[in-house]
C-alpha cells in the first residue's frame, strides 16, 4: 500500500509541476501580449496619405511608402525601395533596421478580414532579402510581415517575420515561380498566412493567436536590406472584412 500511494503522490506532484509550469508560460505570454498591445504612440510610425488603389483605401505611410509606390492603368502597383532598406528588430540588436517604406490601410479587427495580393519581387544575384512583403502592423514593437524574400543561398521562400518587441524569422516554402499569391486571413480569433501559385490551392505557412487590438493597420511593402535599391509588383490586391472558411487549407 504504502508503494502504491507514494506512486500516486508522485504522478500528483508531476501534474503539480506540469500544471504551474503552464501557468507560467501562460502569464508571461499574456503579459507579453499585453505590453505589446499597449498603446506606444512613441513607436507609431508614419504619416497621413490618401491612397485608394483596387478599392483599399490607404491613409498611412510609413517612410515615405506614398511616393514610392506607383500604379499603372491595371491596377498593378510598382513599389520602389531603396538601398539598404528592412524592417526588422534583430534580438542581438546587430541588423535592427526600420526604414522599409509600407502603405498602410486601417481595418477593423474585431471583424474577419483577409488580405490577398498577387506579389512579384526583383530577384537579383546580389538582392539578399529582397522581398515583396504583405503586413499586419500595430506599432514598431508588434507586427507582422509575410515576405516572398531571396534567402542567403539564392532562394525565393517564403518567410514570416512576427515582432512583438523584437523579431523572430521563419523561413518556409521555397518557390520556383517568380511570382506567388499571398494571403492573411483571420476570423478576430486566429490569424493565418498563405500562399499559392495558381490562387486556387493554398497551402498554410504560419497560423497563431490574433491577440492584435480593435484597431490595426494591414499593407504592402518592398525590402532591399543589402542591395543598392528594387521593385516589388502587387496586382490583383484585395482587402475584405471576411475570412477564409477553413483555416487550414486557406479556402
Amino acid at each position: 500500500m504504502k508503494s502504491k500511494f507514494s506512486g500516486i503522490s508522485a504522478l500528483m506532484g508531476i501534474a503539480f509541476l506540469f500544471s504551474c509550469n503552464n501557468k507560467e508560460i501562460k502569464d508571461q505570454e499574456s503579459k507579453d501580449s499585453m505590453k505589446a498591445t499597449s498603446t506606444d504612440s512613441a513607436r507609431v510610425n508614419g504619416t497621413p496619405c490618401d491612397i485608394s488603389i483596387s478599392g483599399i483605401h490607404f491613409t498611412k505611410s510609413v517612410n515615405g511608402a506614398d511616393t514610392l509606390a506607383k500604379t499603372d492603368n491595371n491596377g498593378k502597383i510598382a513599389f520602389h525601395v531603396g538601398e539598404k532598406k528592412d524592417y526588422f528588430s534583430d534580438p542581438n540588436n546587430q541588423l535592427s533596421n526600420n526604414t522599409a517604406p509600407i502603405l498602410l490601410a486601417k481595418v477593423d479587427n474585431t471583424k474577419p478580414f483577409t488580405l490577398v495580393s498577387k506579389v512579384t519581387p526583383t530577384f537579383t544575384e546580389k538582392g539578399l532579402y529582397n522581398a515583396g512583403v504583405l503586413y499586419i502592423y500595430v506599432h514598431d514593437n508588434f507586427y507582422q510581415k509575410y515576405c516572398f524574400e531571396q534567402d542567403e543561398r539564392g532562394n525565393h521562400r517564403l518567410v514570416t517575420v512576427r515582432t512583438i518587441g523584437t523579431s523572430d524569422d521563419n523561413n518556409h516554402d521555397a518557390i520556383q515561380s517568380p511570382f506567388v499569391y499571398m494571403k492573411i486571413s483571420s476570423d478576430t480569433r486566429t490569424v493565418a498566412s498563405y500562399y499559392s501559385v495558381d490562387k486556387k490551392t493554398w497551402h498554410m505557412v504560419r497560423l497563431y493567436k490574433n491577440n492584435y487590438p480593435a484597431e490595426i493597420w494591414m499593407g504592402i511593402s518592398a525590402q532591399c536590406p543589402v542591395d543598392k535599391g528594387s521593385v516589388s509588383y502587387f496586382e490583383d490586391l484585395s482587402l475584405q472584412q471576411s475570412s477564409v472558411r477553413d483555416f487550414r487549407m486557406g479556402n
